[in-house]
This record gives C-alpha cells, sequence and structure tokens, in this order.
C-alpha cells in the first residue's frame, strides 16, 4: 500500500518565479559524490543534464526501491537525488559519444564531475576542457583531492564521516567507569556527500560569479574529506586553541566535560522530546510554564540579580548540579504525556527551547511547512502515482525553488538532447559572455588573486553558526562583511577561548590549558567570523537607526540572524530596505521560517535537527535513544543554504537587476535532506527507524566502527562486495571466516552482521587503529579511523597536504589557524582573512573605519556618537 499525499491547504505564497540560476546549463557526470550537488543547481533553476552510461548510473541501485521492486527505475535513493534532471545515455568508448559530448560540454556553464580521473580517462581530450572551453566552469568532487598521500584512499559515506571527525563527536554516553560501551555512530543518510555537495554548489556560485564580470571560466575541486572535517563544530577550535579534547554524549553536543544529563526525554509512549537551554533567561520561563500543569517539582525562579542576558554556544558551558536537577523536573514532566499530546507548541509559545524529536514523514504532513511549499506532489505518470518530495529550502520575492519533474528514465531524453547539443550553442543562456578586458582591476587577496565577490558589501546582522557562518564564507570569497553588534545583545563570543600564555603555551601545552576571559579572544568566534570588520551600533537610537539606513544604500547584501520581525521592529524590514536601495538583497535566516505557523518558535541547533528529523535518523535501533548529532550539524548546513542564497540572489540581480527578500529557514535545510525516507514513506508507507552504521540500502557487511587498542579508538569498515571481503581476509589472517556458511556471500554477511560484526571486531580491538587503516587501504579495502579533532590537526597528512586550515592573525587574539572554506578555485581561490586580511573583529573594532572612511563623519562626530551610546 501507498501513501496517499494529502492535498496542500490554501496559500498564498507565489512560486511560479524563476530559479535564481535560471538559463545556466550544467553537464552532470556523477553517482552519490556528486548527484546532490546537481539537486542543488536543478533546485536554483540550471538544466541540469545527466550523462549516463548504458547501463545506467550506478546510483540506480541503491535502495530503498518503490513497491520494494528492485528495479532500476524504482531506485528511491535515485528519485530523491535525480529529479529535474534531463538524461542522455552515451558511450563514452566510441568516437560518437565522445562526440556528442564535446558538443554538449560546449554549450554548458558548468561541468559537474565526481568519476575520479574516469571521465577524463574515457573522453581523452586533446587539451584541457577548460583550455578547449575557456568559459567553461569545471567542477570536480573527489574522495581526497588531487593529490597528497591519501588521495588513492578507497571511501565511502561512512569512512568519510569517520576520518572527518562527525563519528566522535557522535553516539552515546560513555558507562560510570569513563568507557564507551558503544562505538560512535555516523549520523545516517550520505551526509558526507550533502556536505560536500553544499559546499561545492557555493563555490558554483562564486565561480558564475567572477565569469559575470570577467568571461572568464575556471577549474574548482572540493575533496569530501576536506569538507567533512570541517564540518564539526567546538572539537576543532577547543583542540587548536586549549588542546582540550572533547566527548560524545547522547543527543547532545560533544563536550570536554561529560555530564550525565541528556537534553532529550522521553514520552509514557517511548518518543522522544528535546528540551534545551536552563539558563537563567530559561528558567525564568520554564518555571511558570511547568507550574501552570503543577509540575514544577521544587525549581525557583533565578533570583533578581541572575543574569538575563547570558548566552552560550550550545555543547560550551558547563552543566551544574542545579542544571541537572532541572532536567530531571522537565523528564518526569515529558514522561507523564503520550508523543501526541505533548505540549511543546505551548513551551514554545511561553518562550522554551523544546522541540518534538520528529520522524521525517511527520514533516511531510505539517501544515507549516506545506503552507512554505516545503513539500512538493510530483507526478509519476509511467505508474499513474504521485509522490511526496521536499522541494524547497527558503522562500524569495522574485525567484523560487524549482520542483521539477521526476527524475528521469535511462535515456529518457536521449533524442532531444543530442539535438539541442547539436546546435551549437556557446552558453546555456545563448547570450555571448562579456570580455575580460572590461571588468576592473581586481583587488587581489592574501594569495596574490583575484576575489570572486570583488566589490560586494554585506551589513551583517547574522550571528551564531547557522547565519554568521554563511557570511563568513562570503568574506573569505572576497565580499566586505561588516558584523554589526550591540552590547545588550552581543553574539556568542565565549567559546573555545585563546589560551592563557597565547600561542607560546598552546604549543607547549601536553594537556588542556586555561582560556582567558576576554570576549575578543574566542576561538569559536574567530573561526566563525574570520574576514569580517565589526561595528557595534545601537540601532534603537535614532542615529543608530540613520547610520544603519546609511550602510544599506552602500550594501548588496542586507544579511541577519535573528527571529522573525525583530529586524522589522528596529526600523530596517524589506520595504525599509527596498525604499532605501530598490535592488537590495535582504537574507533572513531563522529556525523555521518567517512565513507560515511557526514563524515566532526559538530554535538553536539540536532543536532545529530535532524537529526537522535529522536527529531521529542517527543512532541505534529502538529501545535506544537516537544518539543524534554531537554539535549543531543544522547549523552549518544554515550556513551554507544561507551563503548559497545570498550568492545565488546576487547572480540573479547581475542578470534582471532585481533584488530580493530571501526567508530561510535552518530546519528546512535539514528537512531538504531527508528526501530518501519521506520517499519510502510515501511510496512504501515506511516510516524511518534506525539502523546505526550499517547500511541497508547499498549493501555492505562488514560495514561498522570497530573498537581498536587503546582507550576509545575505533576503525569504520566498509565492505561492499567479494573483493572487499577477500582482502579484508587477507590482511586480518581470518581466511577460516571464508568458509564459514554465514559469511561465504554478501547476501549471508549481511543476514548475520551480529556474528560477522563480532569476528571483526576480535580481530581489530588487537590492532592500532592507523596502522589497521593503513594495512586495509593498500589490500584496497574502505577503511577510516574515527579521527578526533587532534587526529585531524596532528597526525593527518592528507589535510595538511589540502592546506585545510588558514593562519590569520586577530587584533587581540593574535595568530591562529582557523577553517578555509574547502572549494579549490583554480583562478578565484578563497582566504578566510577576506579581503581585510584578519581574524575576527573585536567588539566595534571598525566603527572608526566604518564611520569615518564609508560614512564621512569626522573625528568630533565620532566621539559626539560614543558619548551619546549609539556607538
Amino acid at each position: 500500500m501507498s501513501h496517499v499525499p494529502e492535498s496542500n491547504p490554501a496559500q498564498s505564497v507565489d512560486t511560479n518565479k524563476p530559479g535564481m540560476l535560471a538559463g545556466v546549463r550544467v553537464i552532470e557526470v556523477a553517482d552519490e559524490l556528486g548527484e546532490y550537488c546537481g539537486l542543488l543547481l536543478s533546485g536554483l533553476g540550471a538544466e541540469v543534464i545527466k550523462v549516463e552510461s548504458p547501463s545506467g548510473s550506478p546510483t540506480r541501485k541503491i535502495g530503498p526501491f518503490a513497491d520494494d521492486e528492485c528495479d532500476p527505475e524504482k531506485s528511491l535513493f535515485f528519485w530523491a537525488y535525480n529529479r529535474g534532471k534531463r538524461s542522455i545515455v552515451l558511450e563514452m568508448d566510441t568516437d560518437e559519444g565522445r562526440r556528442v559530448f564535446m558538443q554538449l560540454v560546449g554549450s554548458a556553464d558548468v561541468l559537474l564531475d565526481s568519476t575520479c580521473g574516469r571521465l577524463m580517462s574515457e573522453l581523452k581530450p586533446e587539451q584541457p576542457l577548460n583550455e578547449l572551453f575557456p568559459s567553461l566552469i569545471s567542477a570536480r568532487i573527489t574522495p581526497f583531492g588531487d593529490s597528497g598521500p591519501w588521495k588513492d584512499f578507497k571511501s565511502s559515506d561512512l569512512i568519510h564521516l569517520a576520518l572527518g571527525g562527525v563519528m566522535m563527536n557522535c553516539g552515546y554516553d560513555m558507562d560510570a567507569d569513563g568507557n564507551y560501551e558503544l562505538p560512535p555512530i555516523a549520523p545516517q543518510v550520505w551526509h558526507a556527500y550533502h556536505i560536500t555537495a553544499e559546499q561545492t554548489a557555493v563555490g558554483i556560485l562564486a565561480a558564475l560569479m567572477h565569469r559575470q564580470k570577467t568571461g572568464e571560466g575556471q577549474d574548482l575541486s572540493c575533496a569530501v574529506h576536506e569538507a567533512v572535517s570541517k564540518n564539526t563544530e567546538l572539537d576543532l577550535m577547543s583542540w587548536v586553541m586549549r588542546h582540550a579534547e572533547l566527548y560524545r554524549q547522547t543527543s547532545r553536543h560533544a563536550v570536554e566535560s561529560p555530564n550525565p544529563m541528556p537534553n532529550i526525554s522521553a514520552t509514557r509512549d517511548g518518543r522522544w522530546n528535546m528540551a534545551w537551554g536552563v539558563s537563567a533567561r530559561d528558567k525564568a520561563k520554564l518555571v511558570p510554564f511547568l507550574d501552570r500543569y503543577g509540575m514544577a517539582s521544587d525549581l525557583k525562579a533565578p533570583p533578581e540579580n541572575a543574569d538575563m542576558l547570558a548566552r552560550n554556544t550550545p555543547g560550551s558551558a558547563a552543566m551544574d548540579e542545579e542544571s541537572v536537577h532541572t532536567l530531571n523536573v522537565i523528564q518526569e514532566f515529558i514522561a507523564s504525556y503520550d508523543y501526541k499530546d505533548l505540549p511543546w507548541h505551548e513551551a514554545q509559545d511561553a518562550g522554551l527551547l523544546w522541540a518534538p524529536v520528529r520522524k521525517p514523514h511527520e514533516n511531510a504532513q505539517d501544515e507549516h511547512w506545506l503552507l512554505r511549499h516545503s513539500f512538493s506532489d510530483i507526478e509519476h505518470p509511467e505508474l499513474g502515482r504521485s509522490f511526496r518530495y521536499p522541494t524547497s529550502k527558503w522562500l524569495s520575492t522574485a525567484t523560487a525553488w524549482q520542483v521539477g519533474q521526476r527524475a528521469p528514465l535511462l535515456g529518457e531524453h536521449t533524442q532531444e538532447v543530442k539535438a539541442l547539443a547539436g546546435r551549437g550553442q556557446t552558453t546555456a543562456a545563448g547570450k555571448a559572455l562579456p570580455a575580460a578586458a572590461a571588468a576592473p582591476s581586481p583587488k587581489l587577496s592574501a594569495r596574490g588573486r583575484p576575489f570572486p565577490l570583488q566589490g560586494i558589501r554585506i551589513l551583517d546582522f547574522s550571528w551564531f553558526l547557522a547565519s554568521a557562518g554563511g557570511t563568513r564564507f562570503l568574506a573569505a570569497l572576497g565580499a566586505e562583511s561588516i558584523k554589526v553588534e550591540w552590547k545588550e545583545n552581543p553574539d556568542t563570543r565565549l567559546a573555545a577561548m585563546a589560551p592563557v600564555g597565547g600561542r607560546a603555551a598552546r604549543q607547549a601545552a601536553t594537556g588542556p590549558i586555561p582560556g582567558v576571559a576576554d570576549p575578543d579572544m574566542g576561538g569559536q568566534f574567530n573561526n566563525k567570523n574570520a574576514g569580517k570588520r565589526g561595528m557595534s551600533l545601537n540601532i534603537r537610537h535614532p542615529k543608530g537607526l540613520a547610520i544603519a539606513k546609511a550602510l544599506v544604500s552602500q550594501s548588496d547584501i542586507v544579511a541577519e540572524g535573528f527571529s522573525p520581525g525583530v529586524l522589522q521592529r528596529l526600523g530596517l524590514g524589506y520595504d525599509v530596505l527596498k525604499s532605501i536601495k530598490p535592488d537590495i538583497i535582504y537574507v533572513q535566516q531563522s529556525g523555521m521560517g518567517s512565513i507560515g505557523k511557526y514563524g515566532r518558535f526559538r530554535t538553536v541547533g539540536p532543536v532545529a535537527a530535532s524537529f526537522a528529523g535529522t536527529t531521529e535518523m542517527s543512532g541505534l535501533p529502538d529501545p535506544l535513544p537516537p544518539a543524534g548529532w554531537g554539535y549543531s550539524y543544522l547549523d552549518w548546513v544554515g550556513a551554507y543554504g544561507f551563503a548559497l542564497a545570498a550568492m545565488g540572489a546576487l547572480y540573479h540581480r547581475e542578470r534582471t537587476g532585481e533584488g530580493q527578500w530571501i526567508d530561510s529557514s535552518q530546519c528546512e535545510a535539514g528537512i531538504f535532506q531527508t528526501a530518501t525516507a519521506i520517499l519510502d514513506w510515501s511510496a512504501n508507507d515506511r516510516i524511518w527507524t534506525r539502523y546505526g552504521n550499517r547500511s541497508p540500502h547499498k549493501p555492505a557487511a562488514p560495514h561498522g566502527a570497530y573498537r581498536c587498542a587503546g582507550k576509545d579508538r575505533w576503525i569504520a569498515i566498509a565492505c561492499f562486495d567479494e573483493e572487499d571481503w577477500a582482502a579484508l581476509l587477507r590482511v586480518s589472517g581470518m581466511a577460516e571466516l571464508n568458509f564459514d556458511p554465514r559469511f561465504n556471500t554478501l547476501a549471508a554477511r549481511l543476514e548475520n552482521q551480529d556474528a560477522l560484526d563480532a569476528a571483526i571486531g576480535s580481530w581489530t580491538e588487537r590492532q592500532e587503529a592507523f596502522h589497521c587503516m593503513h594495512q586495509l587501504q593498500a589490500a584496497g579495502v574502505a577503511a577510516g579511523v574515527c579521527q578526533t579533532a587532534a587526529d585531524r590537526c596532528d597526525r593527518d597528512p592528507q589535510l595538511a597536504h589540502l592546506e585545510w586550515l588558514t593562519e590569520v592573525s586577530g587584533s587581540k587574539i593574535g595568530r591562529w589557524p582557523v577553517i578555509e572554506f574547502p572549494v579549490k578555485l583554480s583562478k578565484t581561490p578563497a582566504y578566510s582573512g577576506g579581503p581585510i586580511d584578519r581574524g575576527a573583529p573585536c567588539y566595534g573594532e571598525d566603527n572608526e573605519h566604518v564611520l569615518s572612511v564609508m560614512l564621512g563623519y569626522s573625528a568630533a562626530e565620532i566621539a559626539d556618537l560614543q558619548e551619546q551610546g549609539v556607538i
């Protein structure tokens, strides 16, 4: 039986608008490494032509399948990642296939390639494609990069999540003795490739922006290993700044000092609710809320002198006994309800950071997301049915996400695409590109190359990671970002602080060292805001508002990450912005989006993940709780989407002169990545269940994380076929397992995974993790150590080769490494110091520069503004 989608409610949102990338043509030769990137480009409005071999993309063999029929035309995985594309079958080992492919490339703007060199080996072009087609943007996704000691390592989603550090942040609590009984857990559903594709799409937009100005194409590449290794949160800067390791915990942030209380609470019927935040400001709202239900127990409201303004980066503050007791009371309250009756909505109305831990399909039935057109029902004519897909990451006034048709049947568009290729277009839009000579003389970055976003200015009201991370990427790509804060509501600066004794003390450290208390010396803030200018501005003051409006008139983008309506109430709503500068781009990021039923709901990363379904999608099967994410993954996903939205809007404006307002949602960004699970529900009535580190849909066994010698050392191993299995047996010396009928075929191994895991673990637990990995990789087995931040920083030769960190100097914090944008652009490389070549700003550091240089204020006028409390 299949789910019959309900009709969407009447809606006022207009989605009959062009995509941001209307007119762009993309040729995609990709498997699971690159298909999600192609999906993003298609959703943004590009025409994506997927080139397949006669046997079809290998992802057509990945499950689950509609009606559980193992049919390449019924792969829900393929449906999810290839919606809106066209398929052409070419035999690249023939002259005709190569000729048609070259014609297609000549008509394209972007070539998206995740074949790891196979395409060029088959094509054998006389010259590099970027020389043959100077305006072409060739975008390549590789597992480990084009060069380096690990470039030929065998990989998979699991292996990348292990080596990239994600797994060592995610899993279950340690036992009372401080040991981990359970392995680290890979958050499920192909997240290594989601992470990489999101960042690669931003890089492609940057290259398109550069080409708009210069006519010049370029080559860009992104290594999955590098992209994933930068996607963790607190662990990296805690190690870089203070030599402090973090420890994973059930459904909450990995922390330096583990605490005994999860933030998720079990309902009476075995579901879960997330209740985040036990600060004084949270408790002031919690106690009267619980008291309404007669369940406040002995909790008391905070004293009058409590700090109600304090905000911490989630996971960065230690949990005291009072907070533990508060969570105990919350757990008792949640346990008195069945899931369907939870008063989480009432808790949100009371200002509490609560959310149900949803399963993916529950969002597909929620009126809020249907009102926002987050989902669409797409017809499959050959099946006579429609299925529900997540199809949008944000709403915008001038453009819209393009739903597109269902994924193509194999070769469905071969003839029409061949005819199109034969017409010899020079660009997808059919227009001549601007000549390079027409471009202004570029300002060079510290790398001695031009920035792709040269000349773009952002008035930046972002904060936390979900929005600040987005403008941070734009700064690394050359945009001038003016970060606005005010002392009564500053960004979160107190996390991964610079060490007492500075860089010299850190270099000599053999264990965690204390950090300073100066908010201008936070390593986490430095990492999130490198390359930006800093301004302290009280826009509640009339003169402050006037200054903000003057800056709007000189800006291209206004970016903000407040709750919906905040900037409007302060006098800077979109109507005001547009009246000042008609082509302004206003990018707003909130947890749930402004339009819809939940616009005022509060979120931080863990709350957004619970609501979006991604918390539920990580962990071992029931009755264990979800393992969730050990950091704010949706903050990162929100940041990628924030950057993509801003750049897509810039690209649209360059073509049309039209600005727009973008209503971006952190939860929506996560929901967009749950398409396969939602399709399984829509097609098969199957509700998501967790499967730990196993691989049910691209069959592999063994496939998991196995204990190695040493404290909390683990290795991920993935064997997808008999060749992998035979190589594992040779390396391990366990040839006898091949004669065990439980293990002598992949099908048998899949049926006996518990026994198989025990057998593999009995070997790995005697092995040093890195030696074991190198033995297995040399034999052709996909294997990777579950790396910590220390491993990635201090002993990973591939990341060092890729120069994954960039040293930048902050005025007070000094010189420290921060993450670099992972996409390597050949002509316009990113630089984390931005156009100002600096780390994150101190509070109000650039007040004088902004006011005097940009707005023409005199020294006396600036002093007067400070005296009046405007700056």
